[in-house]
Order: structure tokens, then C-alpha cells, then sequence
């Protein structure tokens, strides 16, 4: 090895050692050219030594090197090693602003800023939160970000690899060569850093890893704010020009308490909502989204969107809840800017915008989060701890710091940057439960001998305070399909601090009892009544969900028994009967037209059914459902509340009919809903009332408008006639297979 003239190594301010001369300084300069050095800032760029200062830079291809000086000096670079190790000495101690000049066989030159010259991207305040786990704003400090240093234009990045032996940037603007642009680490914090100029949105990257064991391995940045189009796995240098223009909503949104609210959320699948009519039948774009998804569903008057899992994921079977790219929107549809457009486009027609978000779970491809450094960091190592076997997947640490770091500034990250209005947390029972879809002997108790996963229930209780403390008005939505007590409650008050909780009991009872034969169903009636028992002890959204049209369970057309005319009566009065029940609605696309076929996340709902009456009647009586909903206080005021709800009839299963009533926020205004679920229709059916005089028909989905019989009512008058605990009562004619909606006329 040939030895520059200068063998001093200076410090950096991250705790650099100075290496003498001899032994040390061979063996430093031998670790870099092979590789695996941790620190390359303490060899490379320049280091003062008296009154001169030593330049050296590694850059195997060259055949020579220069640093060329601002004052316009040429200074030639020794090579001092044959990988490609150059070194000069360069006349004062003050060097800033140079720059370096690479000479190829053939005498091509490239001349670029050094990368070494620059000091670290992340203080000690930062790396001190992110290893404490109380980074709230993660994303500012880690992953790409454009930004200029000194006058010079380039790409800041970092990332958290504690177990690396080395770490190194690799690119298109560097042909791949992890050599060139090994990372520094930052001391004993586990995160790694590197400045280079010349570096700018568009550009593609991945982290080059050499593992404690010594095995190469690329790997996408955890922290990509986006990611190239699937099946490519590259990250990808992006900045943000949006120019939002939804702030009067954002205002509103903060001031609102939505729990008390109309809330009715359609669920999309932005890959199958709508393709493109042409030979291959593409999805549409974000933005083609945004000029078609905001009027639509403004016109069937849902107050929110719910989109499936829209972080990027590489096998589109998943319909995105396997996520590799937990920072990035998926590039199917185009970039991050267009996802906010259609956010945006969203807002301006006054419809709020809920994310599903997956921290249970995540895959195992090698190019992404599993064994990012070469270890079970993201993960446990303990497969009974740290694998969904029913998934496949991983299961994250949510005991470590970083880890759960990770998680809580994601969800930030979607809220703040996207301007998303609440986030739905997918498969919230897995975290829960240590032996989730485990077999006794595949699963390791908790501390106290339990099944609970505190690791995960502290996560998901910092999660909430966290959300609602920076959103206000963001909803906080629980999948969660077991009896974990007070999901939706207060963390103060021992719950885990959600907002609302999916109502997956009532989902598989209301569509058990409803797939029934109606000659059956008074076998089944308790199925729409015991959900009334345990109604208000939780926020509940009554879901609908793509679960329920997938996976061979058919769609919710196809779910009804009968003809064809009676399946449609069916949908119609379960669709009336859920926008009535206590609760948030819930509606996967496709259920607004009657789908008939299940659910395919490869093609597009089948809009040519609304040629065909039951169809299109299907979306206008969705469309009244909200219309009449958002319009009547006493159908969400007191959602959450006993006080809000009243049976009227709950025991006539004989005729398969059912009565309740609902009462706003005074008890002034008040719906009778009235189901009638028998094939034949029932007149002089009498009901009880609690005031007497006319009362009018709010809603029945027996109407011609809606494809059914068009039964009419007739004049309702509640005569001081006494019924069901009621001093007045009405008789009526109630339509076969439909609801109706009755109010006082007054009101």
C-alpha cells in the first residue's frame, strides 16, 4: 500500500477518532476499500493536518482524480490504493467549495461535488428521540430528502440499520456500485447517513447492506416516500408541489366532533373502481380519480370515502394489505402529488377521506423490511412471536423503541402530509392477542402468564393519543372482531383510545339472518335483535365490507334467497335496516348498484348494470338512505347512546316483523323504523307510537322508484289507540321484504 504524504485522520462532530499514523491508518484504509468500514467521513473528504489539508476519495473506475479549488487550482490526486483510493494535499486548512474531477479510461472526465466534504444531516436532538421512540415527526430525518447544503443542490439520506457492518447508497447516479457511496454511522444510535450532491427528485435508490454475517444485501428504504411502479422494488427521491386548497375544510374538520355527526363511508378499491373502456381496461389514475370519484360520490351523499390500503405493496392480490413501502403511496396510479390531488378533490366536494392502515403485519419479501440489517429488526426473531403463519407475514416489534416509532410517526405521516381524515386500523385483534391463529405450544404468554399483547396494546394506546392530540377531528377507526373491552373509549379511562369500532358481530349476525329463507327466519330473529344488547358499548360502524363480497362468499345481491325480484327486495331492506340501526354506515362499492358478481379486485365494478331497473333503482334508494339520514337528527345524534334508542316490537318473529324507534339529541324528533321481512305484505299492521296525529312516510324501499312493488301506505294516523307500551298507535300496510321510515309530519 502507498501512503499519502499526510497520514492524519480528523475528527468529525459525530464522534470521529483521529487515527494515527502506521497500523491504524493501513487497517482503516484497508476496511473502507473492502467495504465494510462504518464510518468512511473519518478516510474520505478533507481532513485539516497543520497548516494543509488532505483530500481523499475512493473511486474504483478512475484512473485519475483531481480536486479542482474554487480559486480555478487544478491539483492532481495520488492513488495510494489499487481499488481506487486517491489522496492529495491541498496548500491551507480552509478547502470549502471544491469540488472533484474523475478521469476514465479514455480520457472521459466527470467532475462532482464530494459528498465527504459535508457535515451530518441528523443532530443529536434527533437521534436521541428516534432511539427514545418519541420522533413525532420520523419522516423529516430519515428516508431522501432534496435539500442544499452550502449552495450546493443534492439528497440527504438516512436510515436505521444497527447490526450493519456497513451501509451504502446505490443508484442510477452511481451505475449501482455500492462502492462509491458508502453511509456514516452515527455513533452507537443504529442510523446511518449520507449527504450527495447532485441527487434530485426522480432519482432511483436502494440501500446497499453488508450484514454482521457478512452477506450483501439490497434493500428498499423503510422510510420511501415513494416507490417505483411493481414489479420494480426501487425507491424513488421525491418532493412534494402540491399546493393544497382544502384549509376551509381542514377548519371545519378540527371544530367537528364527528361521533355525534352523520358518518356514512363508502369503501373503494381505487384499482377496481372504475377502469378505463379500452383493450386492456387500466385502472384509472389518481387523477382521473379525482375528475370521477368526488362527484360520484357526492351525488349518493356518503359523508366519507374509505380507501383500502394505498402504501405501496407488491403483489396487487393483497389489495394492499401486504405493505412493503409504508411511506409511499403505490405508484399503480401515479405519483404522490396526484394521491394528494385526489385528497384534495375529495375535500372540495366536501367528503372526508379515511385510509386503511396495516401495522399488524407486513411481508417477507427480501428486498424490503424483513431482516433489514441482517437480524430480526423490524420483527422478532422468535417465529412464535414474530410470524403470521395464517398470512404468511411478519409480526413487528412493537416492544422496541424504533419500531414502535416507526408505526406511530406512519400514521402521522398519512394524516399530515396526504390530509387524510382518519385512518381505519386493519386486523387490530391480531395485535391484541399473543396467540392470535395459534395453536397451543406456538405461542410465548406475556409477563403475567396472559394472552394479551401489551407490547401492541401500549403502541395502539400511544397511537391514538398521538393522532388526536396532533388531528384534531381525525377518526380513529378498529378493525377489531373480538370482545376486547372499550376499544373505543378513553385511554385515561382504560380503553385503547380509538374513536370507533367496525361492528363485526352485527355484520355476521344481520347477513346470517338475512341469507335466511324467509320461512326460516323466525328461527333466526334473535340475530337482528341480541346485536341491540352490546349496541352502545362501543362508537360502532355497521360494516359492509369488501371481506363480505370476497373469498367465494359471493356479493351481497347473490347473498339473498328468492328470485330475482325478491333478492333485490331483500338488499333494499337490509340496506334500509342498517341506515336505521344505531351506528355509523358502512358500504363496499359496489353494494350502491347491486353488484351481482362478487367482488374482483382485477376489473371494475359492473356499471353496465344500471341499464337494468333493480339496478339503478338500487343506487337511488342508497342515494335517498343518505339524503333522508343526513337530514334527520334522530337518526345520529345519539348513536353511541341508549337513550337514542327504543324497541317498539322486537318479538313478533312469526311474522318476521320488526319495529324501533330512534330520538335525536332532545327527544323531539323522532324516526320509527318499521321492517317487514316476510315475502308477503302485512295490512293493518298495527304499531305503536309515542305521539299521536299525522305521521308521514320518510322513506320505503318497497317504492317504484327503488324497483319495488310501489305498496302504498296511504295516510298514517296515530289514533289514542294503546300499543306496544304507547298510549297512540297507527295501522298499517307493510310493503313484503322492505323498510319504512316514519315520521311525525310536524317535525
Amino acid at each position: 500500500m502507498v501512503l499519502p504524504a499526510s497520514s492524519s485522520i480528523g475528527n468529525d462532530d459525530m464522534g470521529g477518532t483521529r487515527v494515527s499514523d502506521g497500523d491504524d491508518l493501513d487497517s482503516e484504509l484497508s476496511s473502507l476499500v473492502s467495504g465494510d468500514h462504518d464510518h468512511p467521513h473519518r478516510l474520505l473528504g478533507p481532513h485539516a493536518d497543520g497548516g494543509e489539508t488532505v483530500v481523499r476519495a475512493l473511486h474504483p473506475a478512475a484512473v485519475a482524480m483531481r480536486v479542482l479549488l474554487p480559486a480555478g487550482d487544478r491539483i492532481d490526486m495520488r492513488p495510494v490504493h489499487g481499488a481506487g483510493l486517491f489522496s492529495a494535499t491541498v496548500p491551507g486548512a480552509e478547502t470549502s467549495g471544491y469540488r472533484l474531477e474523475a478521469e476514465y479510461p479514455g480520457g472521459v472526465t466527470v467532475d462532482f461535488d464530494d459528498p465527504y466534504r459535508f457535515g451530518p444531516t441528523l443532530g443529536h436532538v434527533d437521534l436521541h428521540l428516534l432511539n427514545e421512540g418519541r420522533h413525532r415527526r420520523l419522516w423529516e430525518v430519515l428516508g431522501a430528502h432534496p435539500r442544499e447544503i452550502d449552495g450546493v443542490a443534492g439528497t440527504s439520506f438516512a436510515v436505521w440499520a444497527p447490526n450493519a457492518r456497513s451501509v451504502r447508497v446505490v443508484g442510477g447516479f452511481n451505475l449501482w456500485d455500492g462502492r462509491l457511496h458508502p453511509m456514516r454511522s452515527l455513533g452507537s444510535s443504529g442510523f446511518w447517513e449520507l449527504f450527495l450532491p447532485g441527487v434530485g427528485v426522480g432519482d432511483r435508490y436502494k440501500f446497499e447492506i453488508l450484514t454482521g454475517a457478512g452477506h450483501l444485501t439490497l434493500k428498499a428504504d423503510p422510510v420511501a416516500f415513494a416507490a417505483a411502479l411493481p414489479p420494480a422494488t426501487d425507491s424513488i427521491v421525491t418532493e412534494s408541489s402540491h399546493q393544497w386548497g382544502d384549509g376551509d375544510w381542514l377548519a371545519r374538520r378540527h371544530a367537528e366532533e364527528w361521533l355525534d355527526r352523520p358518518l356514512s363511508i363508502y369503501e373503494v378499491h381505487l384499482g377496481s373502481w372504475r377502469r378505463v373502456p379500452d383493450e386492456d381496461r387500466r385502472p384509472l389514475t389518481y387523477r382521473e380519480l379525482a375528475e370521477q370519484l368526488p362527484a360520484y360520490v357526492a351525488e349518493l351523499g356518503f359523508t366519507h370515502v374509505e380507501l383500502m390500503p394505498v402504501a405501496e405493496h407488491p403483489f396487487a392480490g393483497s389489495w394492499g394489505y401486504q405493505v412493503t413501502s409504508y411511506y409511499a403511496p403505490t405508484a399503480r396510479f401515479g405519483s404522490p402529488d396526484d394521491f394528494r390531488a385526489l385528497v384534495d378533490a375529495l375535500h372540495a366536494k366536501d367528503i372526508g377521506v379515511i385510509l386503511d392502515w396495516v401495522p399488524g403485519h407486513f411481508p417477507r419479501d427480501d428486498w424490503a423490511l424483513a431482516r433489514f440489517d441482517g437480524t430480526a429488526l423490524y420483527e422478532h426473531e422468535d417465529p412464535r412471536i414474530g410470524s403470521h403463519e395464517e398470512w404468511g407475514t411478519l409480526v413487528f416489534n412493537y416492544g422496541r423503541n424504533e419500531v414502535a416509532n416507526f408505526l406511530v410517526a406512519n400514521a402521522s405521516y398519512w394524516l399530515e402530509e396526504f390530509h387524510l381524515d382518519g385512518l381505519r386500523v386493519d386486523g387490530v385483534a391480531s395485535m391484541l392477542y399473543l396467540d392470535y391463529a395459534r395453536k397451543e405450544g406456538e405461542w410465548i404468554p406475556n409477563p403475567s402468564g396472559g394472552r394479551e399483547n401489551l407490547e401492541a396494546v401500549a403502541v395502539l394506546r400511544e397511537l391514538n393519543e398521538v393522532v388526536h392530540q396532533a388531528h384534531p377531528g381525525a377518526l380513529m377507526i378498529a378493525e377489531e372482531s373480538t370482545s376486547w373491552p372499550a376499544v373505543s373509549r378513553p385511554t385515561d379511562m382504560g380503553g385503547l383510545g380509538f374513536g370507533l369500532k367496525w361492528n363485526m358481530g352485527w355484520m355476521h349476525d344481520t347477513l346470517e339472518y338475512f341469507s335466511q329463507d324467509p320461512v326460516n327466519r323466525r328461527y333466526h330473529h334473535d340475530e337482528l335483535t341480541f346485536g341491540l344488547l352490546y349496541a352502545f358499548t362501543e362508537n360502532f360502524i355497521l360494516p359492509l365490507s369488501h371481506d363480505e363480497v370476497a373469498h367465494g362468499k359471493r356479493s351481497l345481491l347473490s347473498k339473498m334467497p328468492g328470485d330475482r325480484w325478491q333478492k333485490a327486495a331483500n338488499l333494499r331492506a337490509l340496506l334500509g335496516w342498517m341506515w336505521a340501526h344505531p351506528g355509523k354506515q358502512m358500504l363496499f362499492m359496489g353494494g350502491e348498484i347491486a353488484q351481482s358478481k362478487e367482488w374482483n379486485y382485477d376489473a371494475s365494478v359492473d356499471w353496465h348494470l344500471l341499464q337494468y331497473a333493480e339496478h339503478a333503482g338500487m343506487r337511488a334508494l342508497v342515494a335517498e338512505l343518505n339524503r333522508s339520514y343526513r337530514a334527520e337528527p334522530a337518526l345520529w345524534e345519539r348513536d353511541f347512546s341508549a337513550d337514542g334508542f327504543r324497541w317498539l316490537d322486537a318479538s313478533d318473529s312469526d311474522s318476521n316483523v320488526l319495529s324501533f324507534l330512534r330520538l335525536g339529541a332532545d327527544a323531539t324528533r323522532m324516526v320509527a323504523c318499521v321492517a317487514n321481512l316476510s315475502p308477503v305484505p302485512r295490512p293493518g299492521y298495527r304499531i305503536g307510537l309515542p305521539r299521536g296525529g299525522s305521521w308521514r312516510e320518510l322513506l320505503n324501499t318497497d317504492a317504484e322508484r327503488f324497483g319495488g312493488g310501489g305498496t302504498a301506505l296511504g295516510a298514517i294516523l296515530a289514533g289514542d289507540v294503546g300499543a306496544h307500551g304507547f298510549e297512540y298507535s297507527a295501522e298499517l300496510t307493510l310493503p313484503p321484504l322492505a323498510v319504512l321510515w316514519l315520521c311525525p309530519e310536524e317535525q
